[in-house]
């Protein structure tokens, strides 16, 4: 009986208490209009797509990108930069549903991680 009346609660708790945001490191790529990818160490993680109607909440919190370390592969204003993204996502679409922070980092960073392959 003590263990039901304990246990009671915390699954409650665990219940109605959202599943933290999880940090997503890597390259964030934006090639060309409305299309933005985060490529870490497991994938290509979709934030927008042109033409597609949804887009990750919070997309706001990224800065211009471009004013930092930046790589430009369309001009004038669409490449690549190294960042790390506090996110929600939906891992079986690889697809990131918010963004609740924002961090770039030097180009290096991504540079050092064995895990990462530079986009072309």
């Amino acid at each position: 009986m003590l263990g039901r009346i304990i246990l009671a609660p915390l699954l409650f708790v665990l219940l109605v208490v959202p599943a933290a945001a999880e940090q997503r490191c890597g390259w964030l790529q934006n090639p060309t209009p409305r299309n933005w990818t985060l490529s870490d160490a497991d994938g290509d993680w979709l934030l927008s797509s042109q033409g597609d109607q949804r887009e990750a909440a919070g997309m706001d919190i990224i800065p211009d990108i471009t004013v930092h370390d930046f790589v430009v592969t369309n001009p004038p204003d669409h490449g690549y930069a190294c960042a790390c993204l506090s996110v929600d996502v939906d891992a079986q679409a690889m697809r990131i549903d918010r963004i609740t922070g924002f961090r770039q980092l030097p180009l290096r960073k991504c540079d050092a991680d064995p895990n990462l392959s530079r986009p072309e």
